[in-house]
This record gives C-alpha cells, sequence and structure tokens, in this order.
C-alpha cells in the first residue's frame, strides 16, 4: 500500500475529490494540490485519457509526471463503486468535475445527491460552455473555447497579410484558464463557507468559453459604442509603439517593447536612430503608433545584423524591455529561472530524472522546492490506501469484491 508523504502549504487540511479528466479539471485540482491540499483524484480502470497523450519514457506518460503531481490516484467505475464514491464526497470540502453536463446525475452523482450527504461540499463543474444554456450539450475542447471566446480570432496575422489559419496559442489555454477561474472559485467559496458563516457549500459554473471571453479586454464597450472589432495585429500592440517581434542573426526572434516616452529614446540611441528618437512626429506614443511601420523596419534593421542573445543583452544594458521567444531549451537553462526553483530537477520513480517547473504562486516560508511532494503517480497507486486508510473501508470495498 502506497501512502503519500506529508505535505505543506496553506491549504493542508483541505480536502479534494477530483472527478476530472483531460485539462481543465486535473488543472485546477493541480492548483489547489501544489498548495497543499489533499487531491484524490478518481480515475476509471484504463487511466484518465490523458495518460496517453504526450511522449512516454520507460513506458510511462511524461506528461502525466507533471499533471498528476501531488495527487493521489484512486481506480474507481463511478458507475459501479457509485458507493464509495459517495464516502469520498462524504469527507470532501471540495469536489471539482468535468464531465458533460448533465453527466453525474445520469450515474446518480449530482449535487442534489451530493449536498444531500455532505451540505459543506463545494463543487466546481467545469464545461465547455456552462450548466445552462442554448449550447450546453455541445461537445468542446480547449480548442473550441479559443475560439468561441474570441481569442482564436485574435491570435492571427493582420487582415491581408497571409492566407494562413490563425494559429493557436500553443497550449492548452481554455481548459488552464477554466482550471483556473475553478481553483480561484472554490476558494472563495470555501471563504464564504467558513468565514461568512454560512457552512454551506455552493455549485460554481465554470466553462472554457467564458474563462477565454473573460480575457477581451475591452473589446465589448469598443463594440457597443461604435461597432469597433478588433482586428489581429500579428506580433504588434496596435495602441503601443514600437512593441513587436524582430528576426535576428541567428534565426530566433526577440520581443522589444519601447513603448514609454523615455524607453522609446533609449532604444533609438541603441540601434543608432538618434534622429527617429528626436523627430517630433515621434514625441508621444500616439504619434509613434501612427509611424509604427517605420519604427519596426530601423528596429528590425539593426537587429538582423547581430543574435538574439546580443540583441537582449544589449537591450538590458540600455534598460530596454526586451526578452528572446525562449523555447524549452532556453527555459530549462535560464538562471532566472533557476535561481527561482521556476525549474527544478525531479527524481520521478516511474520515468527517472527529469524536470518540473516551480509554483506559480509563492508563500513567505515555503520553499519552492517543497511544492512538489511527489510526481505524477502510477495508475491506482493510492487507491488501497485511500479505502484502507483514508475510508477505512478496508478489503470489504476493493473494486474485486464491490
Amino acid at each position: 500500500m502506497t501512502a503519500p508523504p506529508p505535505r505543506t502549504g496553506p491549504l493542508v487540511g483541505l480536502k479534494v475529490l477530483e472527478l476530472g479528466h483531460y485539462i481543465a479539471g486535473p488543472f485546477c485540482t493541480r492548483v489547489l494540490a501544489d498548495m497543499g491540499a489533499e487531491v484524490v483524484k478518481i480515475e476509471p480502470p484504463g487511466g484518465d485519457p490523458i495518460r496517453g497523450w504526450g511522449a512516454k519514457h520507460n513506458g510511462h506518460p511524461v506528461w502525466f509526471s507533471i499533471h498528476g503531481r501531488n495527487k493521489l490516484s484512486v481506480v474507481l467505475d463511478i458507475k459501479r463503486e457509485r458507493g464509495t464514491v459517495l464516502q469520498l464526497a462524504a469527507r470532501a470540502d471540495i469536489l471539482v468535475e468535468n464531465f458533460r453536463p448533465g453527466y453525474l446525475e445520469r450515474v446518480g452523482l449530482g449535487p442534489e445527491v451530493l449536498h444531500a450527504l455532505n451540505p459543506r461540499l463545494v463543487i466546481a463543474r467545469i464545461s465547455g460552455y456552462g450548466q445552462e444554456g442554448p449550447y450546453r450539450d455541445r461537445p468542446s475542447f480547449g480548442a473550441i473555447g479559443e475560439a468561441m471566446g474570441g481569442l482564436r480570432h485574435l491570435t492571427g496575422h493582420p487582415p491581408g497579410a497571409s492566407g494562413l489559419p490563425p494559429p493557436r496559442c500553443g497550449v492548452s489555454i481554455a481548459d488552464d484558464l477554466a482550471g483556473m477561474y475553478g481553483a480561484i472559485g472554490v476558494l472563495a467559496a470555501v471563504y464564504q463557507r467558513y468565514v461568512a458563516g454560512t457552512g454551506t457549500g455552493r455549485i460554481i459554473d465554470i466553462n472554457l468559453a467564458d474563462s477565454v471571453l473573460s480575457l477581451m479586454e475591452g473589446m465589448l464597450p469598443e463594440y457597443a459604442i461604435d461597432g469597433r472589432i478588433r482586428q489581429p495585429q500579428g506580433a504588434a500592440i496596435a495602441t503601443a509603439a514600437p512593441t513587436n517581434t524582430y528576426p535576428c542573426a541567428d534565426g530566433k526572434w526577440v520581443c522589444v517593447a519601447g513603448n514609454s516616452d523615455l524607453i522609446f529614446r533609449r532604444l533609438m540611441l541603441l540601434i543608432g536612430r538618434e534622429d527617429l528618437a528626436d523627430d517630433p512626429r515621434m514625441a508621444d506614443n500616439r504619434g509613434r503608433c501612427g509611424h509604427a511601420a517605420e519604427l519596426d523596419a530601423a528596429i528590425a534593421a539593426w537587429t538582423r545584423t547581430r543574435t538574439a542573445l546580443t540583441v537582449e543583452q544589449a537591450m538590458e544594458a540600455a534598460d530596454v524591455p526586451s526578452s528572446r521567444l525562449f523555447d524549452i531549451a532556453d527555459i530549462a537553462a535560464d538562471q532566472h529561472f533557476r535561481a527561482r526553483a521556476s525549474v527544478q530537477d525531479v527524481a520521478d520513480p516511474l520515468i527517472g530524472p527529469t524536470l518540473h517547473f516551480g509554483p506559480a504562486i509563492r508563500f513567505d516560508g515555503d520553499a519552492p522546492e517543497s511544492v512538489i511532494g511527489w510526481t505524477g503517480p502510477e495508475l491506482g497507486a493510492h487507491t488501497d490506501f485511500v479505502k484502507d486508510v483514508l475510508l477505512g473501508q478496508g478489503a470489504a470495498l476493493h473494486p474485486a469484491k464491490a
């Protein structure tokens, strides 16, 4: 029987039950687990389907090393072993699920059933479009949330610049956003339960499309006022100049933000264009935005003659905000990420020595290295521990005898 090591962090003692799969629900619970919460992750007999995604090493999924870290993996068929799920829900503070709306009700685990058993339970329901509305029953994944929420429209090149479709941002951003909103929501509900003294749980409705939509800045009021529709800008920002991504001699790119008047002057002096620094047309951001193409051409002419690293170093010396476009190799080697333990060397018993990212949220007194209690476990690694110890069920409720 595998017993987990003790945990640290501000959420130690908070009990979370995960009925999630793929990304959004498990992302939510991983945020909570990284802060010390006990997360019991229920997986079907074949495992969370995400275990089949991405690279494998020693026969084990590499992605799950992070995706499942700090969680207790319990194998249950929630239809056949509904009683065990209810026992886990009875002791939990929070339940997180991201099935399609109506699924929990169909298997006898809807909120009414759960709250009759445990009125204190906070239930987070993460879905593609929400628990109500005309699109409630449509299937969805993260890419669909990006499309409907408005992000995919903005990630392309300016109109007419390319015939290629607008690309995704490279990660499952809609799922991750919904997971983060889920974590915020459940902690707010727990706060209300304890601090406001309601003593009761709440049901929280989070969806992928709304999560992406919430990032759309001032676009709704802009449209409401005069029908303005923000269009893709490529790597530039329409409201600030010069801010763009520029090519370098080694085939890499550097992002430079010369937005303010003082930074703009320093940047122009660095690239040998004092004439532009003194040009009355460029005296303020509004004027520079009207001549962004001219500024971008001047900066690119300078960056093309240097490697990305030397450009970044020169920008740093001139106190101009900039960065190379880091790939994962750059991230793994970066001295800042390493010094802050944002990138950590980890011994994973399933896949061997590997790297994990550290916590994005840090608390004084808690070393960032302490966040990773254990890596994503083998499927069902904690089934016996959870049933025998946490529930005290003994062999009578093991799957073979359920």
